[in-house]
């Protein structure tokens, strides 16, 4: 089969329903959780505000639409490689100059959403992925890798998602080593259903934030906050998570997408 003729195929599979679109994104607005720095750290990301310019009013008598106050990195977001001191030097680590044919690619859904229920705090190991591999099959170079917690039916609640206490942040993540294994499997990248790449815990691992520290320090990707992995099979789709193309952007929310089959 051609390229044309796959592709002529996947058009005809997207209409007649053989192949669905989901959505694995979050809604994004005024309650979208946002992720809170130390008190040492002097700013924080503002929560979302959707200001209405006019609708059907005085101010536009045929129109409709807002403007809107957001950080990059809120919501169902990309992490650019730029966004993270390792990545600093690599020359298209912004959003307006990665190459784009990376972030559409097959996705590998790591399915820990038990272990996550039983232990907020459950990092994922090489160990872990290896046996999902010998179930599954490999994860090949170019792909995506997210891991699927269900941390996302927590989204209505900022103190249920952040899950913070006195000894800080409890969610589930990856550990350096899981980390580093995937990153030698030639992955573009990373994503979690939890309000970063990381695992509540990272800031006391060596190094500290590993998912940040590592996938930038490659020129990867990271994607944080997604949706509905649960409605993902464990091999088989292909995720599209493109970012707006912020000039010398660090990262962007994103409208999350995964062509999966049907069944």
């Amino acid at each position: 089969m051609t390229s044309a003729q796959t592709l002529q195929s996947l058009g005809a599979a997207l209409l007649s329903g053989d192949v669905e679109v989901v959505d694995c994104t979050g809604t994004l607005g005024p309650n979208t959780p946002i992720l809170q720095l130390p008190p040492d750290f002097a700013k924080n990301t503002p929560k979302v505000e959707i200001h209405k310019i006019s609708e059907y009013d005085k101010d536009g008598p045929f129109f409709a639409w807002n403007w809107m106050v957001l950080g990059e990195h809120t919501g169902t977001h990309f992490d650019a490689p730029h966004h993270w001191i390792t990545g600093k030097d690599h020359a298209d680590g912004y959003t307006d100059k990665l190459k784009i044919q990376r972030v559409v690619a097959p996705v590998n859904v790591l399915d820990f959403s038990k272990e996550a229920e039983a232990d907020a705090d459950f990092l994922l190991t090489p160990e872990h992925i290896k046996a999902w591999e010998a179930e599954h099959g490999a994860i090949q170079k170019g792909e995506w890798v997210v891991m699927r917690t269900d941390w996302d039916k927590r989204a209505d609640s900022q103190d249920s998602f952040l899950n913070a206490d006195e000894n800080g942040p409890h969610s589930p993540g990856p550990t350096p080593e899981a980390v580093e294994y995937l990153l030698s499997k030639g992955i573009v990248g990373w994503g979690t259903q939890c309000i970063g790449t990381d695992a509540g815990a990272a800031g006391g691992m060596n190094p500290p934030y590993p998912a940040h520290n590592f996938l930038h320090r490659d020129n990867c990707f990271g994607l944080a906050s997604l949706a509905n992995l649960d409605k993902l099979p464990a091999k088989g789709a292909i995720l599209i998570a493109a970012p707006l193309k912020i000039e010398n952007g660090t990262g962007s929310p994103i409208r999350a997408l995964a062509l999966v089959p049907k069944g």
